[in-house]
Parts: C-alpha cells; structure tokens; sequence
C-alpha cells in the first residue's frame, strides 16, 4: 500500500496474465497508415513488407463502446490491472527487430504483463505496468516489444515538477504539425478512443491539459523513420521514453544526431524541452 490508496500486492497478481491476439495487415491499412504520414509513394503488391512499428496501431483489446471508461480506454481490470489511477499513458518501450512482417501475412501477438510497480514521484502517485509483446508470422519472429504504461493522480496533487532545460538542436531535423486532423487518424488507425487526443474539452477541463495530447507512439514512430531516412535502413533496436508531453497547441520538431552506437532522437517544439527521447541501433 502506497499513499494509502494502491494496493500493490493485489495489482502485482496481474504479472503473468496473457493476451493473445491474431491480425492479418492489409494493403489498405498499411496505405492509411502511410498517408497518416503524408507517404504517398510506397508501391504496394503482395508480399511487401508492412510499414515499421505499424504493430503499434494493432489494437490491445477489441471492446464494445459501452465497455470503454470515462477517460475513452477500455475498462481495467481484464488483461490490464485496475490501477485506481486516473491518468493513463503510454510512458516507453524498446523494439528490437527481426525480420518484416509482409503485406497479407497473419501476425500473431503474444501480450504478457511483466512488472507492476507502484512509486511515490513529485507529482503524486506513479504506478508502472510493463508489457512484453512477442510478434510471430508464419513461424518467423518478427520483433518484441516492451511496452511501459504509466498511471498518474489528477493534477496538483503533488507538488509542482521544476522547469526542464530546453531542448538542444540535432543534426538533422523535421517540423510536424500536430494538427487534430493528424491526431485523430492516428488514434482511428489503432482503434483509440482514449480521449486526451481528440476531446478537447475533456483534455482541458478534466485532465488539466492545455491543449490535445501528441500520442507517444506516433512520436516514436516519427523518431524511428527519421532514424531510417537518415542511416538508409531501419534500426535493429528502437528505445524510447516520454519526458514531457506535446500538445496540439504548437508544431515541434523530431531531432536526430549520431554517437558512438548509432542515433539519439528526440522531440520537442520550439524552446521547449525534450519530449521524448529515443535510441536507435544498428548491429550490423
């Protein structure tokens, strides 16, 4: 028990629970999720290999409308446990790759809860769920996924984070616009309802956001194909953790520059801080 509200041994008797999913990726998704990118270009036939960390957008859970909670997931409690927390995000991950998925191919996903831990933090109550997802096609693995999903108090229950630095210029560099336009493709393409990307007035006047939520994952995403464009292939392994969160407000831009094991990453907009950072490696 933590702050006197969680109930850590009770959460911690979800590691080990599966979930365990099946997908066939079509020509048509992987074009939507290419447009969603403003790649118009990629030629298509059967057997190409399907757009890196498409895989995100695969929905974890396939649920009624009626069984979504109030913040747009699908109700805790089931594969995931019922953190009694409000905020929910997706925090970080490690992809490491192994071969490409192809177009018409059916991918089979394994989801095992790892770890759940429960922290005190400065801004309140912090509860850590980690996801393994093992991606399998035609007997061929395809990659794993670790997946870190953070819960959080309401805001101002804790005391106030300090101000970050900001970010510094990389190398090479691309502005995005975080339209709602934008936004809502990508929460359609992974059947995502949770509200900070789309609701404004539930991201605003309930989750005390100043504007709608850049999704992690697309951000990651924009870090992994601007890794990909740069070193002219993609990486072997991909980490990356959010910092800080962006907003619909303003655009921001993905940074890339080398070191000694390949590319650092980040996102941020305009003397802002650093978003979220990633790594991309390469081991040949």
């Amino acid at each position: 028990m933590i702050g006197g509200s969680l109930d850590e041994a009770h959460l911690r008797g979800w590691i080990g629970r599966e979930d365990h999913s099946e997908h066939e990726v079509g020509e048509d998704f992987a074009r939507r999720f290419l447009a969603t990118f403003d790649d118009l270009e990629t030629p298509w036939t059967a057997g190409t290999a399907v757009p890196h960390l498409l895989h995100f957008c695969l929905p974890q859970a396939i649920v009624a409308t009626t069984a979504l909670d109030r913040d747009g997931h699908p109700e805790r409690g089931d594969f995931l446990p019922p953190v009694p927390l409000p905020r929910r995000m997706w925090a970080g991950g490690e992809v490491r790759l192994h071969d490409d998925l192809r177009i018409g191919e059916r991918l089979r996903r394994v989801s095992r809860i790892a770890d759940v831990v429960v922290k005190e933090g400065r801004s309140g109550t912090l509860c850590f769920v980690t996801v393994h997802h093992a991606l399998t096609a035609g007997g061929r693995q395809i990659l794993e996924d670790v997946q870190f999903i953070v819960y959080r108090d309401e805001p101002g229950r804790g005391a106030p984070a300090s101000s970050p630095a900001p970010a510094p210029e990389g190398t090479d560099r691309r502005r995005v616009d975080p339209t709602t336009s934008l936004l809502f493709r990508y929460s359609a393409l992974m059947f995502n309802a949770h509200r900070i990307h789309y609701d404004r007035d539930y991201a605003v006047g309930v989750e005390g956001y100043p504007g709608l939520v850049v999704q992690g994952p697309m951000m990651a995403t924009l870090m992994f194909r601007l890794a990909t464009e740069v070193r002219g292939r993609r990486p072997d392994v991909f980490a990356y953790r959010g910092e800080t969160p962006l907003f619909d407000t303003a655009p921001f831009f993905v940074h890339a520059r080398a070191d000694d094991s390949g590319l650092e990453l980040w996102t941020a907009s305009q003397g802002g801080p650093v978003a979220m950072r990633s790594s991309a490696r390469w081991t040949s």
